[in-house]
């Protein structure tokens, strides 16, 4: 007789902090779930919606100078170089894991306004939906799991 429990229905994760790594690593769970047919929804709000802003200038995607939670000084560009060259899934290729594997993004106007980026134009190659913290409590599931990151 198995005695383990049934597999979680859904993972919905309210990506709430401003730092690279964290935000970087709600996108492991998000891929590694996808990865085995569970459905995720990434609910972007407050600091970590600056990991969608439009990249720069010059290119360079706006998750790149997000700080790190456990270095002063370092930005997520120097830990996703890093990542790379140790062969350590990197923001991008998360990312695009997560779009491919049909994760579902969301970005909360809430936190958008009070951070100051209320019409300000996000990355175009992510399939973002606007809505609000209800829109994302009706998209989690009764016998789903949420994880605060």
């Amino acid at each position: 007789m198995n005695d383990r429990p049934a597999p979680l229905d859904k993972l919905s994760i309210v990506v709430f902090d401003r730092h690279y790594d964290k935000v970087h690593y709600a996108l492991v769970m998000a891929a590694a779930a996808a990865a085995i047919d569970r459905p995720v929804t990434l609910f972007f709000t407050m600091g970590a919606c600056h990991a969608l802003k439009q990249a720069d200038a010059n290119g360079a995607p706006a998750w790149r100078a997000m700080p790190l939670s456990t270095e002063i000084g370092a930005n997520g560009g120097d830990r996703d170089d890093g990542f790379a060259t140790m062969n350590v899934a990197t923001f991008e290729d998360l990312l695009q894991s997560c779009i491919q594997l049909g994760v579902t993004f969301m970005v909360c106007e809430m936190g958008l306004r009070a951070e100051g980026l209320e019409g300000h134009p996000l990355r175009g190659d992510i399939p973002l939906e606007e809505g609000g913290v209800v829109t994302f409590l009706n998209d989690t599931s009764k016998d789903g799991t949420v994880i605060f990151v």
